[in-house]
């Protein structure tokens, strides 16, 4: 069994997103281990990027600030490294086709698999060109997770059939951010996966609130809770990494 199916065989999973190197590399490191012993089944973490399509403004803010700060992709692998000596949690990579490419496709795969980063997830990357990235991942063992948003539509079942690990359902329409209400059917959007694959759900986009997530869990096998997070990173600074882990705690709690 791969370590990302892990991730939903002990009921319903919580996933934790972070922006690496905001407000620094060694605190990201703190909140990665922190909400790992708090109960998150899975961590994503985000590589900055300086064009972040799919990010509101609160991401593409701790992005700007972790770049400016000096954070490098390789910076974020030693990271994850030393992360990786005492913390078993399943990890996924969070960033975009350029950082890759950049860095090179075979040479970040490799990366990822000698580090244990799990899975990675590129939003810009659409399932039609998703050949840029599938062989590296293939031959390193990493996973590829598919997304599928509201707009999807006739699509889900095509993507849904080459899923790996888990899919990203989007819950809105639009970029990351907390909202008030999430109106779109996601429902809808799950059953069409689950006719073709059994293959786990996680919404994300969106989820802020216990209620929320509580209700979501109702009819997918996780949530993943980004830009609330990166909120509280952000008022805290420095001094986040409890005020984070009482955050993860009530969400745990809430999906239970």
């Amino acid at each position: 069994m791969n370590k990302l199916e892990q991730v939903f065989t002990n009921g319903k999973a919580f996933i934790p997103f972070i922006t690496a190197g905001d407000p620094s590399i060694e605190i990201t490191e703190q909140l990665v281990l922190a909400m790992a012993d708090a109960g998150a089944d899975l961590i994503e973490v985000g590589i900055p990027f300086s064009d972040p399509v799919a990010e509101g403004q609160v991401i593409q803010e701790a992005d700007n600030r972790a770049l400016s700060g000096g954070v490098t992709t390789d910076k974020i692998f030693s990271m994850m490294g030393r992360i990786r000596k005492s913390c078993n949690v399943p990890m996924a990579f969070m960033t975009y086709v350029n950082p890759i490419f950049t860095y090179g496709t075979d040479r970040f795969m490799k990366n990822c698999q000698e580090i244990g980063i799990d899975g990675i997830i590129v939003p810009d990357l659409p399932y039609e060109e998703k050949d840029e990235l599938m062989p590296c991942c293939l031959k390193y063992g990493v996973k590829l997770i598919s997304m599928i948003a509201p707009t999807s539509n006739n699509r889900i079942s095509m993507i849904a059939r080459d899923a790996q690990g888990f899919i990203y359902c989007v819950s809105s329409l639009g970029v990351t951010g907390v909202r008030q209400e999430i109106n779109t059917d996601v429902k809808e959007m799950i059953k069409l996966v689950k006719e073709v694959k059994d293959i786990p759900c996680a919404i994300g986009f969106g989820i802020s609130t216990p209620e929320q997530a509580a209700k979501m869990v109702q009819f997918s096998d996780g949530v993943i809770v980004g830009s609330a997070i990166v909120k509280i990173v952000e008022q805290y600074g420095m001094d986040c990494v409890p005020h984070v882990v009482e955050y993860v705690r009530m969400m745990k709690n809430a999906i239970k």
